[in-house]
């Protein structure tokens, strides 16, 4: 038992963290079945059961319980072991992983990424496209692209630009609806809001509008799909101007509403920084991002 892969640990925390066997397959790109070889092997050394099925999925047993704190402390210690590793590389070539929002992703990162593929063809690029929080101590991510000023302890950050913001509807929309030139007119049109999130009620109370999540007739999450919602007329909608200005079927409506910029702030593990790939790919993003202030 002292020999005991870390991997099988690995497998034992993702289930006991997701409840199934396919959630935790999915959270370590594993197929199902080598999951619950993992699973069986760490039971049968342990000589102990570690999860009952329930009409949920996979209960912890008390044995298992007791065993998820050492289990934790292991994953951080292989987490921390792989990023001083990491961090000692010395090679130029080599993979890069980064996570930015999805709207980033699609709209403003690919070009950016073409030219640094063009000016270091040895750095392989892997991107994840997610509004979720990447945990970079983990080597989720290797750099992280994120809209708010991260706080994790053991990262280092910087601040690369504010993104300006304002509210967009199409010419099609606005053909029928008209041009909201007042807040009283602005209040007869149809805004596209957010479904769980909390984030656009909030932004319209910072700007003294009183809004309910039943006051927006169209609602979604995802904020490529919401631009998407806004370009095919369902309503209004606010996005960078980087993004609605590169729209030809979009126009800018509402000036006397003034939106926060969105702020971008670049951050990856303190540990990493001196590797040289990724501190090549962390100037080249803000040399990117610096020139996009001369954009509005």
């Amino acid at each position: 038992m002292d020999n005991l892969d870390w991997t099988l640990y690995r497998s034992f925390l993702a289930v006991a963290e997701t409840g199934s066997l396919s959630a935790a397959a999915r959270s370590l790109t594993l197929s199902q079945p080598t999951l619950g070889r993992h699973i069986a092997e760490l039971e049968t050394a342990l000589s102990t059961k570690l999860f009952t099925r329930t009409a949920k999925g996979l209960s912890p047993t008390e044995a298992a319980l007791a065993l998820v704190p050492a289990a934790t402390a292991m994953r951080q210690a292989a987490a921390q072991l792989s990023l001083l590793a990491a961090g000692r590389e010395e090679s130029l070539k080599g993979t890069v992983r980064l996570t930015a929002s999805r709207v980033v992703s699609h709209y403003l990162l690919p070009p950016m990424l073409a030219r640094l593929r063009q000016a270091e063809p040895g750095i392989e690029i892997e991107l994840v496209p997610t509004d979720s929080t990447e945990n970079l101590l983990f080597r989720e991510a290797d750099i992280a692209l994120r809209m708010y000023r991260p706080t994790q302890n053991d990262v280092v950050t910087r601040h690369l630009t504010d993104l300006p913001m304002t509210l967009y509807g199409a010419t099609n929309y606005l053909d029928r609806h008209g041009r909201p030139a007042t807040p009283a007119e602005l209040e007869r049109h149809d805004i596209i809001g957010l479904d769980r999130s909390d984030l656009m009620l909030r932004m319209l109370t910072y700007l003294g509008l009183d809004r309910r999540r039943e006051d927006f007739p169209v609602r979604c999450d995802d904020q490529v799909v919401y631009w998407n919602l806004v370009r095919a007329g369902c309503g209004l909608g606010a996005t960078q101007t980087l993004i609605g200005d590169a729209d030809p079927t979009m126009e800018r409506v509402a000036p006397f509403l003034k939106l926060p910029a969105l702020p971008v702030w670049l951050t990856a593990p303190e540990a990493l920084r001196q590797n040289p790939r990724i501190r090549r790919v962390m100037e080249h993003l803000a040399a990117e991002f610096r020139l996009l202030k001369k954009v509005d």
